[in-house]
């Protein structure tokens, strides 16, 4: 307790004493704490990426659309593209400049004066002279600043545009890939079910061998039966690993972080339903999109072109500072001060037929982005047209699919009672599951096929939305 109160006492004389140097030391701390602690909070939230346990569909497009590198590389050039455009603007802006000079006239000019016949030279100037000058200029008129007020709307919008090209990419892959890893997983369970029926299989004729009910050929069947079957899982089992690797890496998840999936069945089929009289609008593809603003944009270029026969106007002002004088020690100890202020106009006349060949080479390249609106419109119509007819073919064999799965079902079940009766042979059964297997299994493959279908023809509709 008493060194407790020496140290307040301390704290206490030298905040009496030191007052002044506290308060710079509380400075200094101060702005290192502004400078440092942002940076470091930075960092620890950086670093700290948001981990997806149990994620659903919805949950991992929005980590992808936050963290995938290619997404934020397009957020970074909008930024770019915001600089650049008020890089152009900045020119409306007064522009100002210093200027500073010394000269040492190591030989001064000497010129010749006549007076009534008598001739005499006078030395012209100083030995030193030195001047400093501040000018203000102001753009009135000029074309190309025309040209960027113009066009700074539809470079926004194209920079945006790009950015959402990219997230619509993304959604569609990544929903792709975490259908295929429900599939997937959906398989496995499949496979383990397959194999735990081998297994009492193998065990009932191994047992009826034994008894010397049957021959050999029935439990060793059944054996070679279950081999491949657990080899199907762990093929099945590597590729999964190789799924959610692809996965992570699309959406920029942390490789060495765990990564589960919330999803069933019944909610993959929940999916599947698309509204098939949807009606084609070229103008809801970002791609079309972008020509369009590729196109404002060169036509704002074109009519660039025809200003450039414009002149250019501006007004300045200076003010300077002048020195002058033959010893340098006295040199800045008396100055001549000027200022001005005026217009100046210049008038382009004749550019050997420049402006010409540019109004001429930009209505050119205006024409070609009509023929690539065109010709987006036909490879639009047959992406729409193959999706559709992809989704519509998938969607039939999803359904057939399923009616196979549960009539497979029912033969088997069928089969193995006649079985146990001793009614069926052992290969009459081994038959009934495979083809439950390979119903169950294509079932799944026709599910994901269909789901991939679907997003396919949303994306050909530009009907996909970013939601986050």
């Amino acid at each position: 307790m008493a060194s407790r109160e020496n140290y307040f006492c301390s704290f206490k004389i030298l905040n009496s004493k030191d007052n002044m140097n506290v308060n710079k030391i509380s400075f200094v701390f101060f702005v290192m704490a502004a400078v440092f602690f942002p940076t470091y909070i930075f960092a620890q939230t950086d670093s700290t990426k948001t981990v997806l346990q149990q994620a659903s569909l919805q949950d991992v497009i929005n980590y992808a659309l936050k963290n995938k590198p290619g997404v934020k590389q397009s957020l970074v050039d909008e930024e770019i593209g915001e600089r650049d455009i008020k890089s152009a603007l900045s020119g409306w802006l007064p522009q100002i400049n210093a200027d500073a000079s010394f000269n040492h006239n190591m030989k001064q000019q000497v010129n010749a004066l006549t007076v009534d016949g008598q001739t005499s030279y006078m030395t012209l100037g100083t030995k030193n002279t030195s001047g400093i000058t501040l000018q203000a200029d102001q753009q009135l008129l000029n074309a190309g600043l025309i040209q960027a007020s113009k066009s700074a709307k539809y470079y926004r919008q194209q920079y945006k545009q790009g950015t959402e090209n990219t997230k619509i990419t993304t959604v569609v892959e990544v929903s792709k890939a975490f259908y295929d890893i429900l599939t997937s997983q959906e398989q496995f369970k499949i496979i383990d079910e397959n194999i735990s029926r081998l297994e009492k299989q193998f065990k009932d004729a191994k047992a009826q061998y034994d008894a010397g009910l049957v021959d050999k050929t029935d439990f060793q069947r059944a054996q070679i039966s279950l081999s491949n079957a657990k080899a199907d899982r762990k093929r099945t089992q590597e590729l999964l690993k190789f799924k959610y690797a692809y996965l992570k890496s699309i959406i920029g998840y942390d490789a060495s972080k765990d990564l589960s999936l919330m999803f069933h069945e019944k909610g993959m089929e929940q999916e599947v339903l698309l509204d098939t009289a949807q009606v084609l609008n070229y103008n809801n593809r970002i791609e079309y999109k972008q020509l369009e603003t590729q196109r404002q944009l060169q036509q704002i270029n074109t009519s660039y072109n025809k200003l450039a026969y414009m002149p250019k106007l501006s007004a300045f002002a200076n003010y300077s500072w002048n020195y002058m004088n033959n010893d340098f020690k006295n040199l800045y100890k008396e100055s001549y001060p000027g200022s001005m202020a005026g217009l100046k106009l210049s008038i382009p006349i004749f550019q050997g037929t420049k402006r010409t060949q540019e109004i001429r080479k930009s209505q050119l390249l205006e024409k070609r982005i009509d023929l690539d609106l065109e010709n987006t419109r036909n490879q639009i119509n047959s992406q729409y047209e193959q999706a559709m007819a992809t989704y519509k073919a998938g969607l039939n064999d999803w359904k057939t699919a399923n009616e196979n799965q549960e009539i497979s079902k029912q033969v088997y079940g069928t089969i193995k009672l006649q079985y146990d009766e001793g009614i069926k042979t052992y290969l009459d059964l081994m038959t009934a599951e495979t083809d439950l297997r390979t119903s169950q299994l294509n079932y799944l493959n026709a599910l994901y096929s269909l789901l991939s279908a679907k997003l396919d023809v949303q994306q050909a509709l530009g009907t996909i939305t970013i939601t986050q």
